[in-house]
Formats: structure tokens, C-alpha cells, sequence
């Protein structure tokens, strides 16, 4: 099936999405970039999947740079409901409306249940608001995993047609569909369903090479040799069993850290002083001070 005028490629090329993705702040390797310009040519969700801290929210926002799109968010939590996800009325003021229409004589129901069942009253939520949009959009379903399966059969339904039925407007098909970006930090297994409908990529914490780097690039004065001594102590870290192991973000708070310290040497005395940068529970400051001897 041709693509719709509305789904025009966003990138050239493999090469174009790791240039276009560098100059937006995220250095892709290979395989990530490969993949974005697949989903792109495809018009295909993507299905980002990884522990927390490696930067699948970072390359979602890094898409909607590179491409000169809105950002549009929905961030994933137990409890999310379709109210919260899609849409729902404003029932407070479509009281007020109708109060305001018993005072003014009495208006026969079936005009004051048209006039409150109109755009005026619709309360838009992120995915009904990706949809209606007709400008360059990224719709970032974050952290999916974290969501009940019944907001999965939500993203289903969405991402099968991209159009959504309220019951009291009719039909609302997507002039221009969003470039989709599905999170998950793998805490539970998501429906063959929904993965079957996305392109999949797998997102683990970069090699040291690849992170040094992204360090070099998002603090570039920081010295490549104070960079290599960075990197090699958070690789350290993330080999501990730690609660929370130090993220790429968390990296880069280090990096501009030891920039802002003036410091020239990541050693014993300047890993203990600014170890909370990285490590956010006292149990794992603990262990990273006996398993790398800072005692």
C-alpha cells in the first residue's frame, strides 16, 4: 500500500539519521540508527527496550529535534486509565452549562446534550492530542511497561488505525500520523500484540568507546584523559549490584561535576566527595566505597 503525502519519509538515509541524531545531542551507533530510519520508512511504531538510564526518553526527544517535531508525552503508570490516556469531558463546566440552560428557560435536553457534547467541553490527552495534530509530531509513550495490559489493548486499538471513535463526535483519523516511540525498561513482558506492531530495538549501556564519547561531545572541555578515568570508574559501578545503577544522564551530571570543580583527576578523594552525583541510595555509596577501597 503506497505511503500517505502525510507519512513522507523523515530521513534520507542511515547516515542522515546518525548525522541528524548527532547534531541533536545523541551520538546513535549502527544498529539504532539503522532502525530509526526503518521506522521511518516503514511508518512503523518503535519499540525501545532496555534498563532505565540508557537513554530510550533521550533518543525519542533526539528524534523530535532532528526532525523539527512536537514532542508529545505520555508517561506510563499503574493506574493509567483512557481518561487519562486519550480523552475525556470536562464535567464541571458541562454542569455549569447545563445550570446555565435550566435558568434561561428551560433548553429541551437533546440541545443542551449537543451543545455539551461539543469541542468546547472535549478534554484532549496526549494520545488524542498526537493524533489531531496536522504538524510534525513524535507521540512518546513512555515507560509502557509500567501501565496495566488494559491500556495496552488502548495502544492497540490507536496504533492499529490511528484513529479514535467518541462516541459523541464520530471518528477522528490521523491527518498526519505521529512518529510513534514505545519505552519499556523491561519490568514486565509486554503482549506479542503490541511488540508485533512495532519495530523492536534493544537498548543496553554503551561500550566504553561509545561513552566516552557522548561524554566528549556533551562536555566538551572536559580533558579526554579526566573522560576515560570517568568512564572506567561508572563501569565499575554498574558491574556492583547496586539498586540503581549510574545512568548516561548521570554520567554527564558527573562530568560537568568534575568540570565545575576544576578538578583534573578522578581519584579516591574526588570519587568520595562527589559520589552522590551518581549514586542515589546510601546502600549503594556504601558498597561503591568498599568495593573501590574509598574507605
Amino acid at each position: 500500500m503506497p505511503r500517505p503525502p502525510s507519512q513522507s519519509p523523515q530521513f534520507s538515509s542511515v547516515s542522515d539519521v546518525g548525522k541528524r541524531l548527532a547534531a541533536a545531542g545523541y551520538l546513535p551507533d549502527a544498529q539504532i540508527a539503522t532502525t530509526v530510519f526503518l521506522a521511518d520508512r516503514l511508518g512503523k511504531p518503535l519499540l525501545v527496550e532496555g534498563p532505565a538510564g540508557t537513554g530510550k526518553t533521550e533518543l525519542a526527544k533526539a528524534l523530535a529535534t532532528s526532525t523539527g517535531s512536537e514532542l508529545i508525552r505520555l508517561q506510563c503508570y499503574e493506574g493509567l486509565d483512557e481518561a487519562r490516556a486519550l480523552y475525556e469531558w470536562n464535567y464541571k463546566k458541562q454542569l455549569l452549562r447545563i445550570q446555565a440552560a435550566q435558568g434561561d428557560g428551560g433548553a429541551d435536553w437533546g440541545t443542551v446534550h449537543d451543545d455539551i457534547f461539543g469541542e468546547e467541553f472535549l478534554l484532549s490527552r496526549p494520545l488524542l492530542t498526537a493524533i489531531r495534530r496536522t504538524e510534525p509530531t513524535v507521540l512518546l509513550v513512555d515507560e509502557t511497561d509500567k501501565a496495566d495490559v488494559e491500556v495496552e489493548g488502548l495502544l492497540l486499538e490507536v496504533l492499529s488505525d490511528f484513529q479514535v471513535t467518541i462516541p459523541e463526535l464520530g471518528t477522528v483519523t490521523a491527518a498526519r500520523r505521529p512518529i510513534v516511540v514505545l519505552t519499556s525498561n523491561a519490568t514486565r513482558e509486554l503482549s506479542e500484540a503490541l511488540k508485533r506492531r512495532c519495530l523492536y530495538l534493544a537498548l543496553d549501556y554503551p561500550s566504553a568507546e561509545r561513552e566516552r564519547e557522548i561524554v566528549l561531545s556533551r562536555v566538551p572541555d572536559l580533558a579526554p584523559g579526566l573522560a576515560e578515568q570517568l568512564v572506567r570508574t561508572i563501569r565499575a559501578l554498574r558491574a556492583l549490584e547496586l539498586k540503581k545503577s549510574p545512568s548516561i544522564s548521570e554520567t554527564l551530571d558527573w562530568a560537568q561535576t568534575l568540570l565545575e570543580l576544576g578538578l583534573d583527576t578522578l581519584d579516591e578523594t574526588a570519587v568520595r566527595s562527589t559520589l552522590g552525583v551518581v549514586l542515589k541510595h546510601a546502600s549503594d555509596q556504601e558498597r561503591a566505597a568498599a568495593e573501590l577501597r574509598l574507605n
